[in-house]
């Protein structure tokens, strides 16, 4: 039996790799040690199978980001809070970040996957950045299925996978209303929408990726779960960040 507390990093990571990872999305297994392990506050009493470093590496799509933060900022250890919250929600890490050594990365690492636009990575201004949003909308196929089809269904997942925020309206039991911006579809451009209310999960059975959610937190979002409570400033930086990334993304129109 493992009595631990997870690291502060691998907390983070945990709360947002959980939801997909409870889909059969991202990684191995069906989520529930991630649920542990992301509710840090309490000691880890259940049997944890595999190191945390070694579960978090098969997330093949969010892994080598790590792998490459760790690098720009001369740190050992991917799973370090500063790479995971730089990777899923943003930080001045991504400053430092050399635009042509993440494009060089980006095509090593993801070359293979179908469907990538990697017509984004022509040089311009903004340059794409290694965050979640770049994964969602230039690795994963999702848009060019949107540009080709239109589907709703495309635009849903890429809605859903990418980190987005709101602020949370009622709290009942394990659910949350939470007013948030979905993307939209015109037919040539990806955008915000204005604000609507949905209902997500921010606990299941008592466990939870947070200690609590409160009425008017502001939170982020990935799939169907709240994951985490954001600052004045880390909503911004997540906001300009997507913005930026659907800046670049629109900008490409698949070229």
């Amino acid at each position: 039996m493992t009595l631990a507390v997870a690291r502060p990093g691998e907390v983070l990571f945990a709360r947002y790799a959980y939801p997909p990872n409870a889909l059969g999305y991202c990684g191995t297994g069906d989520g529930r040690e991630w649920l542990q392990i992301a509710d840090g506050a309490v000691p880890i009493t259940e049997p944890i199978t595999e190191p945390i470093a070694e579960r978090a590496r098969s997330f093949d799509g969010a892994w080598p980001y790590l792998e490459f933060l760790a690098a720009v900022g001369g740190g050992p250890d991917p799973l370090d809070e500063a790479m995971t919250r730089a990777y899923w929600v943003g930080t001045d890490l991504l400053d430092r970040v050399d635009p042509a050594a993440f494009a060089a990365f980006a095509r090593r690492a993801f070359g293979g996957q179908r469907g990538a636009d990697w017509s984004c990575l022509a040089p311009a201004d903004p340059n794409p950045l290694p965050h979640h949003s770049f994964h969602v909308f230039v690795v994963y196929p999702w848009v060019g299925v949107l540009r080709r089809t239109g589907s709703p269904r495309a635009l849903e997942v890429l809605d859903r996978c990418r980190i987005r925020w709101g602020r949370v309206e009622s709290v009942d039991g394990d659910l949350a209303r939470v007013r948030t911006r979905p993307l939209t579809w015109d037919g040539s451009v990806i955008g915000i929408g204005e604000p609507v209310a949905e209902t997500v999960r921010w606990a299941d059975r008592g466990r939870s990726l947070l200690p609590r959610v409160d009425v008017g937190d502001v939170v982020s979002l990935h799939w169907e779960w709240v994951c985490d409570v954001l600052t004045p400033q880390e909503r911004a930086v997540l906001t300009e960040l997507t913005h930026r990334q659907l800046e670049i993304t629109n900008r490409s129109r698949g070229r």
